[in-house]
Order: C-alpha cells, then sequence, then structure tokens
C-alpha cells in the first residue's frame, strides 16, 4: 500500500509535509463522528503552497492519509510534546475544536494503534531517515524542513490568534545557530507577516528526533495561519494570497542552500 510519495531532489533540502494528507480509511471513518469523516485538521494545500520546492531542487515527502489514522508527527510512545497544554495524540481521539472524533466506544485500543503505527507511521520515518541519510552521504550535510499549517485561532490549543509564521527550533537545539540566525533575519527583513520563534509551536516530535546539528542534519518547522493562503471557513486555496506567502517561504529556504 503506497502511504506516500517522495520526490528525490538535488540539494540538501528535503521538505516533509506530515500533515498533509487527507485520506481515511473506510473502517476507520465509519467509526468516527460526521465532522471528523472530513479530516478538519488537515495542513490543507501545504503540498502545493510548497509545490516550488522541487524546482529549487528539494526532496518533498508527503504522506496520503490524515493525522486522524496515525499523527505522523508524534513518537510512537505518544509522549505529550507540550506537557501541560492542550494537545492532540499519536492516534487522535479529539479533534482542534475539542470534541471527540470517534463515536462512542469506536475509539482505537492500543492493539489498533501499534498496526496503525506499522502500517502508515513506520513506512513515513523510514523514508524520511532514509532520505536524510542519502542527502547528507551526498552533500556532508542535510536540512529537514518541516511545512504545517493551522487555523489562526484555535482555542483548544492557543489564546487568541496565531502570529503568521512560527518558526520552530527546539528552542535552538535542532538546527545551528547560524541557520537560525539567517531564518530569523529574513522573517526580521520582511514586514507583510507577524512571526514568532520557538512560540506555542517549538516543533513536533520529527523536528526534535531529527535535528542533530553536530551530526550535519539541521531540522526547522515552520507552522504558517491558514489565512495567509487559504480560507478558513471553506478550506479553499486563496492563489494570490499564497503567491505573497510564497515568495517569503522561498526566501526562508534559500537560506537553507
Amino acid at each position: 500500500m503506497d502511504t506516500f510519495t517522495l520526490h528525490t531532489g538535488r540539494t540538501p533540502l528535503l521538505v516533509s509535509l506530515p500533515h498533509d494528507g487527507s485520506l481515511i480509511p473506510a473502517d476507520i471513518a465509519a467509526r468516527m463522528q460526521p465532522a471528523a469523516r472530513q479530516a478538519p485538521d488537515t495542513d490543507w494545500h501545504v503540498a502545493r503552497l510548497y509545490d516550488f520546492a522541487r524546482d529549487m531542487g528539494a526532496s518533498v515527502l508527503v504522506p496520503r492519509y490524515s493525522r486522524y489514522v496515525v499523527d505522523l508527527n508524534r513518537p510512537p510512545d505518544d509522549v505529550s510534546l507540550y506537557p501541560g497544554q492542550n494537545t492532540t495524540g499519536l492516534c487522535p481521539a479529539v479533534m482542534f475544536s475539542g470534541e471527540p472524533v470517534y463515536l462512542d466506544g469506536q475509539a482505537p485500543g492500543a492493539g489498533e494503534i501499534a498496526e496503525r503505527v506499522e502500517r502508515y507511521w513506520r513506512p513515513y520515518h523510514q523514508a524520511l531517515a532514509g532520505e536524510l541519510e542519502r542527502i547528507r552521504a551526498v552533500h556532508g550535510r542535510a536540512v529537514l524542513w518541516e511545512a504545517h499549517s493551522i487555523r489562526s485561532e484555535v482555542p483548544f490549543l492557543f489564546e487568541g490568534r496565531l502570529p503568521d509564521l512560527n518558526l520552530g527550533t527546539a528552542g535552538g537545539t535542532s538546527c545551528s545557530p547560524a541557520l537560525a540566525a539567517r531564518l530569523r533575519t529574513v522573517l526580521d527583513g520582511q514586514s507583510r507577516y507577524s512571526h514568532v520563534v520557538d512560540g506555542r509551536f517549538k516543533g513536533g516530535h520529527i523536528t526534535r528526533h531529527y535535528g542533530r546539528p553536530g551530526a550535519g542534519v539541521d531540522a526547522v518547522q515552520l507552522e504558517i495561519a491558514q489565512l495567509n493562503y487559504m480560507d478558513e471557513d471553506d478550506w479553499t486555496y486563496a492563489p494570490e494570497r499564497a503567491a505573497d506567502l510564497q515568495a517569503v517561504i522561498r526566501r526562508l529556504l534559500e537560506c537553507t542552500l
């Protein structure tokens, strides 16, 4: 079963989009609340937003299945990435709205969760690790760019409105200080989008696990407020808004090469 696509690039950059997938197998969807079957917490259109990255020579890894099947950006032991804060788990039981994903009594048990990890989670991470190793062998270094997006206001997860661009470096541990400084310079050099570094979203499991700057692998996460490139209510892509945002993202990615 094909659970992801991998485009192999020619530069040290790998763009990973672990929440871009929206498919839900029929047997799982049948046990979900009607609202959850639409996979509302998808990082909608992020692959389209980053489509220029291939022309830049980046490798691009995109899953097919929804985070509701299994969240590729959570650790397999499901330890919370943000202790003390509301979040969602490896096989989410609640949506970002705080409402249940599953019908009463239909949430997956430990055995089913383990099966989903093997079927969906592990192949993505094997491809991710393998591509990073290939890149590092060719170029002597690798850069992992974690591409994410989320509604600008999600009261269940954070107060108020999220900044437009949320850069995460796991508190400065997942990438080199030099790369972090270059990225900050780009963000500080533009005035269209509000931004923060290591704010509410410091980087998920992928950024934290694979970012090893001392071993030649830098990892950075960018969480984008979705209203900057799409309609948050009907989930439609807004090409003109997206084009302006893409120009800034391109400058950020150029810093990594």
